[in-house]
């Protein structure tokens, strides 16, 4: 399961209307691919149509999918919102990440 703060339900909600999405009916795709400091990048972005391999999940209204390849990376990661002094951003807790970089965008197991 993937969960979502209240923070990133809200941001969520805003980018998803400025970008024609309909946050009631679109999905949050999130995924992991090869690549930044670490070795794995996260790749985050909205959908309108959910894959046959996809895995969906639903936390705080907010709906997610995930391909059948990143699941096994992201099982029990919260996607938070940090809009503080120190950044700006989404930001992957993500308890399987044995090491992450400074700017948190990407991790290694």
């Amino acid at each position: 399961m993937i969960k979502v703060s209240t923070a990133a339900k809200e941001k969520v909600a805003t980018l998803m209307k400025e970008d024609g999405f309909d946050p009631k009916e679109d999905f949050v795709r999130v995924g992991v691919k090869s690549g930044g400091c670490s070795g794995l990048s996260y790749d985050l972005k909205f959908d309108k149509a959910q894959l046959v391999d996809d895995r969906l999940f639903e936390d705080n209204d907010v709906k997610i999918v995930v391909d059948k390849k990143s699941l096994l990376y992201l099982l029990g990661t919260t996607l938070e919102y940090s809009g503080g002094l120190n950044g700006k951003g989404f930001v992957f807790n993500n308890p399987n990440a044995n090491r992450t970089c400074g700017c948190g965008e990407s991790f290694s197991l």
